[in-house]
């Protein structure tokens, strides 16, 4: 009965990891490592760091966000274990010419994923996600942390004012 219990318990466990780790994967842009500099000496493992990542959105043609980010090194950093902490920070910047769809510019699409790390083995991952305000006529990135159980207050914005492209 006990075998038969514990085999459940793994399944059920296996099955939630696979729940909480696949839509990280999907439907949100990958970002490209533009640098990193070392926060933290470690004596075992890689040091502590700050990433600076950037995604072209993937639903906004023109508009790219860069990223930094908290990397916590050491061996639990090393083997991908380490749970990074929630401090982030954005800039985001219209890099070309930005013609919104119909479903962004009716606010049927506030509030979309546009980007998610991972930032612990299970449960915590850093986000982005995008807001229009039609009455300034700009795009809004926000990014925060947030955990299954308990997320982060810390969060930062930035805004891209759409204008014309010459």
């Amino acid at each position: 009965m006990q075998r038969r219990f514990d085999l459940v318990k793994n399944s059920f466990a296996a099955f939630l990891s696979i729940l909480v780790v696949l839509p990280m994967f999907i439907g949100a842009a990958a970002a490209e490592e533009i640098g990193k500099v070392s926060t933290k000496f470690k004596l075992l493992g890689a040091n502590d760091k700050i990433v600076i990542e950037a995604f072209d959105d993937p639903e906004v043609p023109g508009a790219t966000c860069y990223l930094s980010r908290a990397k916590t090194g050491g061996v639990s950093g090393a083997v991908g274990v380490a749970e990074d902490t929630s401090d982030a920070s954005i800039a985001c910047r219209q890099i070309g010419p930005i013609v919104l769809s119909d479903k962004i510019k009716s606010g049927k699409e506030n509030g979309e994923e546009v980007f998610k790390k991972s930032t612990s083995l299970l449960f915590k991952s850093l986000q982005v996600v995008r807001f229009y305000d039609p009455k300034r006529n700009v795009l809004v990135y926000l990014t925060y942390s947030d955990r299954i159980i308990e997320g982060s207050p810390k969060n930062s914005i930035s805004v891209i004012p759409i204008k014309s492209w010459n």
